[in-house]
């Protein structure tokens, strides 16, 4: 809508998807590090769906944005104006026939009409752009699953996540939630959710127990029951790693609180030490809930990399806090942390091991 580009605009790539037209709809918005959503419809259109993706970004997302679309449907009736002469017609397309979704067009046009800081611009579809096949990829999962979900900040273990879905592991991504349901029904864990991650055996003394784990032990255990008095609710989620995340399930037991095993994969304690994998499954079986989040075991490091941040991601999405045992200036876990600031904000606490 500006004659100049907006430097400050957020680029938020939309899309729609139809099986059959009509047929079961999606629709999909999607900013690379914010907001992301997608939709259906029972039964609809491949462009009613292209108009609906757009609209439903302008009506939900603040501040300038620069609508990133593959259907010259939407872009062009802003960038052509085709909006003036259908007002000017009295809502006729230039063959003098009422103009087709007009529903959906007057309080899209109107909404961008008020705004005025919104832009559009074409991107040629299914050409390799990354988030606009990620909005593609949303808005088929939308439309096939009949299912809506949104996120506060997409990247591309989102779309992991998704293909996890689809083969069978658990796990819709959160930070998502339907879209047809309120943000309460639709957690994976029930409760008030907080992860215990960070270091590592050789980073807290050695495997076996020493001053350092029976203090971070007592430390978690401490706050885990001063939590439990101010949400009744309290879960913990651990991945059952070694280190600080099995203290996060001992320190659970210590303090009354039930915990949740969520598993990067079956196997992932095979090759550890025998006492350690004991304790595994001892401390795997008093869970009061357990997910796994993929299926194989990872063939490699890359992929052993990939599963873990896919897991660490999961967590983000759905836990409330996060507790970090974490020694300051520590470089191994600064990714982690800062990640884990980004999806939560302010409610990760940082556990120091003298």
């Amino acid at each position: 809508m500006s004659p100049q580009p907006n430097a400050q605009a957020r680029e938020v790539f939309t899309d729609g998807s139809c099986l059959g037209n009509p047929g079961p709809g999606g629709w999909a918005y999607v900013i690379d590090g914010g907001p992301w959503a997608c939709g259906h419809e029972p039964r609809t259109t491949n462009q009613r769906m292209e108009v609906t993706a757009a609209a439903q970004a302008v009506e939900v997302l603040d501040g300038p944005l620069r609508i990133m679309s593959d259907s010259t449907y939407v872009v062009k009736c802003f960038t052509d104006e085709w909006w003036k002469g259908w007002h000017r017609r009295n809502w006729l397309n230039s063959a003098r026939k009422p103009v087709a979704n007009r529903d959906l067009w007057e309080p899209f046009i109107d909404a961008v009409l008020a705004r005025g800081d919104i832009e559009f611009a074409w991107v040629k579809g299914h050409a390799g752009q990354r988030l606009n096949s990620a909005a593609d990829a949303l808005a088929v999962h939308a439309a096939s699953t009949g299912a809506g979900l949104r996120g506060k900040r997409f990247d591309d273990d989102v779309l992991d996540q998704l293909a996890d879905g689809r083969s069978g592991s658990h796990g819709s991504p959160k930070g998502t939630v339907s879209t047809d349901e309120p943000t309460s029904g639709n957690r994976e864990i029930a409760g008030h959710v907080v992860t215990v991650l960070g270091h590592r055996p050789p980073e807290l003394g050695g495997y076996n127990e020493n001053p350092v784990l029976r203090k971070v032990l007592r430390q978690l255990s401490d706050v885990l029951a001063a939590k439990r008095q101010m949400y009744p609710d309290l879960v913990v989620a651990t991945g059952l790693g070694l280190g600080a995340e099995t203290l996060g399930a001992e320190a659970a037991l210590a303090a009354g609180v039930p915990y949740a095993v969520v598993l990067a994969f079956e196997g992932v304690e095979r090759r550890w030490p025998g006492p350690s994998r004991q304790r595994f499954a001892e401390l795997r079986q008093q869970a009061a809930q357990e997910f796994m989040l993929g299926a194989k075991s990872p063939v490699d490091g890359e992929a052993f990399g990939k599963a873990m941040r896919r897991r660490d991601t999961w967590f983000m999405h759905n836990c409330d806090e996060a507790i970090l045992v974490r020694r300051a200036g520590d470089r191994t876990l600064a990714d982690l942390h800062r990640r884990l600031e980004e999806a939560l904000g302010g409610d990760v606490w940082v556990i120091e091991p003298d």
